[in-house]
């Protein structure tokens, strides 16, 4: 019996050590310093007073012609279809013409006719001047005589000009094109009877193309004619260019409210009518703004904050932060940040109010930071 009580007691006096030793251990491990994280920093500063809107829209033709018969007739064949190229001297549509080569038949004729005509009121002239000059006539005859002449001639130069104009009109049976581009409409098919002037075939020329962009009322205020601006291409990745806004249209659009722009555009061959574009402008601000990077921003529960050190204490301290979107430069700032003041833009997950910091260098890697 006294055997097993001097074994429990020096049991329970082993247990009491290594309960003070590993007591020992967590008070040296509660004492050890808490490790200095390396954060990266941007120095907050005031970015020039624009931001960049985009809009969308498409590559239009400048100016579109519409081309249509000088005559009226009944059409008796269509040559072209929409998206098909022309050029000067293409043959896109014809009208039926037998009534206008009738005409020109009678306009002929009378031209014969007329002339004849000069030539009897002429002989009669001459033979008049002949009596005249021997006194078997009078000189009222002879002033006839002249007069007749000059009315047949008139009369002739009366018929040719009809006559030409007749052939003009048989001409005009046929639409032809006089510059060169792209059917975009046809409004008029073979059995149609148009009227002069009735649209026909609209076209596109070559040369002259615009990106054609509807913008939001609230937005119109932003842009002014003669601005430049960035245009961009979804089917043309690589092709940027400048483009210039040449109109605004005065009133919206009722439907959509929206107004329609005209942005010139250079020309370039890869560019297709009805291609999707962007066109990028720099807008004025009221004032000038504070950017940050998109890891600057950290959101804790309803709160938008920032970490900001303090660079004699080497502490940071959070900010609540309102801010105005995401541009394509950063977040934009409108208050709770302030110029000057190192925000922290790595690492933030880790941050809390007066924790210990190491500012890193600019080219350390944010992997490592974290």
């Amino acid at each position: 019996m006294s055997y097993i009580c001097r074994r429990s007691t020096v049991g329970f006096a082993a247990l009491l050590v290594a309960s003070a030793a590993l007591a020992a251990c967590k008070n040296d491990v509660a004492k050890a310093p808490e490790p200095i994280r390396p954060v990266k920093v941007v120095t907050a500063s005031q970015s020039a007073p624009t931001k960049a809107v985009t809009f969308s829209g498409s590559v239009k033709p400048r100016i579109e012609q519409v081309l249509s018969f000088r005559i009226a007739g009944k059409i008796i064949e269509r040559k072209v279809n929409i998206g098909e190229r022309i050029v000067p001297g293409d043959v896109l549509a014809r009208l039926d013409t037998t009534d206008y080569s009738l005409s020109l038949k009678t306009a002929e004729a009378n031209v014969d006719a007329a002339r004849t005509r000069v030539d009897v009121a002429a002989d009669a002239l001459v033979r008049a001047r002949e009596l005249y000059s021997k006194g078997f006539v009078a000189k009222s005859v002879l002033d006839q005589r002249s007069l007749d002449s000059d009315q047949a001639k008139s009369a002739y130069d009366a018929t040719r000009a009809a006559r030409d104009q007749a052939v003009n009109q048989t001409r005009y049976g046929d639409l032809v094109a006089d510059i060169s581009g792209i059917v975009t409409d046809v409004r008029a098919e073979a059995g149609q009877v148009v009227a002069a002037g009735t649209p026909v075939i609209s076209v596109a020329p070559d040369k002259g193309r615009e990106v054609a962009v509807a913008i939001p009322e609230q937005s119109i205020r932003l842009i002014s004619v003669g601005e430049a601006v960035t245009t961009r291409y979804w089917a043309e990745p690589e092709l940027v260019q400048t483009g210039t806004i040449r109109e605004i249209s005065g009133s919206a659009d009722p439907a959509s409210r929206t107004f329609a722009v005209r942005v010139t555009i250079p020309d370039d061959p890869r560019l297709r009518l009805g291609q999707t574009a962007t066109v990028t402008a720099n807008v004025a601000l009221d004032a000038p703004s504070i950017v940050l990077p998109l890891p600057a921003i950290d959101k804790r529960g309803p709160d938008t904050l920032v970490w900001v050190v303090d660079a004699g204490t080497d502490t940071v301290t959070s900010r609540k932060v309102t801010i105005d979107g995401v541009t394509a430069e950063g977040v934009r700032m409108i208050s709770g940040v302030k110029p000057g003041d190192l925000v922290v833009v790595a690492g933030t997950q880790f941050m809390r109010d007066g924790l210990k910091v190491r500012i890193a260098p600019p080219d350390a890697e944010t992997a490592r930071l974290d």
